[in-house]
């Protein structure tokens, strides 16, 4: 089953560039490279998954949301389905490890035992509930991504959009991060990660999407 379709997708930027033609499906449990050269627009297409961007021309359908019909009210129902990984981890400095995953349950209003069991189980599948009454900045670069992750799947999404997640890490660090992806991609959730690091693309064999001259080559 299809979970993503982006179909004759154009994105126009303010200075002329921009996506020419993006044809992208993403089925149910997949994982996809999606792969490139800095600034071929890779994270203008996940953008365009999650809706932060609308297509100039084309459509994006993600689950049961067309970029053409979804309205900005239901724009949040549509991201509490999706799990989002940033480079640089986007983690609030003033929280401990627990607080940051626990906030993703807190404002859509899940009660506090349900949201304490969720949080204790996510952080044990990323490998780091030890450091949970830890704060960031007590955290190592890979700690720290494991805690972007965690919060990511927090709300239990169908997909898990992971942009540049290894670009500030170690080689060592970033193999982890990929391996920990691929346990949650064989658990059943979608994995689509933008990256420029052949030499991990190369290492996990996994469908490889190119995005170059703002087009899409499978």
């Amino acid at each position: 089953m299809k979970i993503i379709r982006m179909t004759n997708v154009q994105m126009r930027y303010s200075n002329g560039e921009g996506l020419k033609r993006v044809n992208l499906s993403v089925e149910q449990g997949e994982f996809v490279f999606l792969v490139g050269p800095s600034g071929a627009g890779k994270s203008t297409v996940l953008k365009l998954i999650y809706m932060a961007e609308r297509p100039t021309q084309g459509q994006v359908q993600v689950g049961q949301y067309n970029s053409a019909k979804i309205t900005r009210r239901d724009i949040p129902y549509l991201r509490r389905q999706l799990g989002i990984i940033f480079q640089d981890f986007r983690l609030l400095d003033d929280r401990n490890v627990f607080e940051n995953v626990a906030f993703a349950l807190r404002v859509i209003g899940k009660r506090k035992k349900d949201i304490k069991r969720r949080v204790l189980k996510v952080l044990a599948d990323v490998g780091i509930s030890h450091k949970r009454y830890q704060m960031p900045y007590e955290l190592s670069g890979g700690e720290q991504q494991r805690v972007a992750i965690a919060r990511a799947l927090a709300n239990e999404p169908f997909v898990l959009l992971a942009d540049e997640p290894t670009g500030n890490l170690d080689p060592v660090t970033a193999n982890e991060v990929m391996m920990l992806l691929e346990a949650i991609n064989l658990k059943g959730t979608a994995v689509v990660m933008a990256t420029h690091n052949y030499d991990l693309v190369k290492r996990f064999k996994h469908r490889v999407v190119r995005l170059e001259g703002g087009v899409t080559q499978d």
